[in-house]
């Protein structure tokens, strides 16, 4: 919640709040990956966030349900993340399994993780099915990546949140710092 600035009597006025910032948890150590893995990211940047009490972690796959290992995850071949918040395209496991549901219902929890803290910026694992940015794997489960974001990146990108893969960090605190009252 923003804290408006104003004076009080025979005092300065109140600080603005500070920016939030939501970030994969995986990117901040949390074993929440589909292996069961985290891929920290060891930035001062980062560092520096969490003294500053901005970051919101949020995985979305274990917000919509999914057990922590779990199979991987792709977008089916050819559709994109729109596709599949419209209802037009699913994300399968190797085995054929449909997670879409799963997916669609994180992206939704990060989106009201989000809103309920104020996050306008959002830094979220790159070449994820639901947190890719630029790239997310083409759902032939061969390695191989194909232009375009992931499910909960769409989903933020459509509601104005400014996201940004780990590779950006200097880019997003920059953003971040901006929106500071």
């Amino acid at each position: 919640m923003r804290r408006h600035a104003f004076a009080a009597p025979g005092g300065p006025p109140e600080p603005a709040a500070a920016a939030r910032v939501l970030v994969s948890a995986c990117l901040l150590g949390s074993r929440v990956r589909f292996d069961g893995r985290a891929k920290t990211v060891a930035d001062a940047v980062v560092d520096r966030w969490r003294a500053e009490r901005r970051v919101v972690a949020h995985c979305p796959e274990v917000a919509g349900g999914l057990p922590v290992p779990r199979p991987p995850a792709e977008i089916e071949p050819g559709a994109s993340a729109a596709d599949v918040l419209a209802g037009a395209a699913r994300i399968l496991t190797p085995e054929g399994a449909d997670v879409t549901a799963h997916f669609v219902a994180g992206a939704r929890a990060a989106l009201e993780t989000a809103r309920r803290q104020g996050v306008r910026t959002a830094v979220l694992k790159e070449s994820s099915p639901s947190c890719g940015l630029l790239r997310v794997y083409d759902g032939t489960f061969s390695g191989h990546t194909a232009p375009g974001p992931g499910v909960t990146t769409r989903l933020l990108l459509d509601h104005g949140i400014a996201v940004f893969p780990e590779t950006a960090l200097a880019e997003a605190d920059a953003h971040l710092r901006a929106q500071d009252g």
